[in-house]
C-alpha cells in the first residue's frame, strides 16, 4: 500500500468518525491494502453490529458496501467521492458476534459522470461470502 494512498484514506475514515453521522461505523474498520481502484478492509464483528438473531445486519451490510466502495473511488487518479445513484446488496450468508470479516472493494469502470463499484464481504474463517454489493455513485461533471 503506498503511503499516501494509505494517509488519504486514513484521513477520510478519521473526518468521517469525527463527523459524528450514522456512516462512522467505519471507526471499528481497519484498511489492510489499498490499490488503485481498489481497497481491502477488515472487521470483527461487534455487538453493535447485529441484528436480533445476532448476526451482522443488513444496514450495516448496506453501509459498510456504501462507505468502502466510496474508499475505492476516492483511491482512484480522479480522487473523487461521487454521490450514490443506486445501491444493490445481495444477502448470502450470516456472520455472527466475534467473526472477522474482509470486505474488498473494487471499481468495476469509471466514467465521465458515473462510476460503478462491487463490494465483496467474506468470512476470515470459512471463506464464505456473506455479501456482495453494487453501487453505482454520479461523480458530477
Amino acid at each position: 500500500m503506498s503511503p499516501p494512498a494509505l494517509q488519504k484514506l486514513q484521513e477520510v475514515m478519521k473526518f468521517i468518525v469525527e463527523s459524528g453521522g450514522f456512516d462512522r461505523v467505519v471507526e471499528k474498520v481497519t484498511l489492510l491494502s489499498t490499490s488503485p481502484g481498489k481497497v481491502v478492509c477488515e472487521m470483527k464483528v461487534g455487538e453493535e453490529h447485529r441484528n436480533s438473531l445476532g448476526t451482522l445486519h443488513g444496514g450495516l451490510t448496506a453501509t459498510l458496501v456504501d462507505v468502502i466502495s466510496t474508499f475505492a473511488l476516492i483511491n482512484t487518479e480522479r480522487g473523487k467521492p461521487g454521490v450514490s445513484v443506486d445501491m444493490n446488496i445481495t444477502y448470502l450468508s450470516p456472520a455472527k458476534v466475534g467473526e472477522e470479516i474482509l470486505i474488498v472493494a473494487h471499481v468495476l469502470k469509471q466514467g465521465k459522470t458515473l462510476a460503478f463499484a462491487s463490494v465483496d464481504l467474506t468470512s476470515k474463517t470459512t471463506g464464505k461470502l456473506i455479501a456482495q454489493g453494487r453501487h453505482t455513485k454520479h461523480l458530477g461533471n
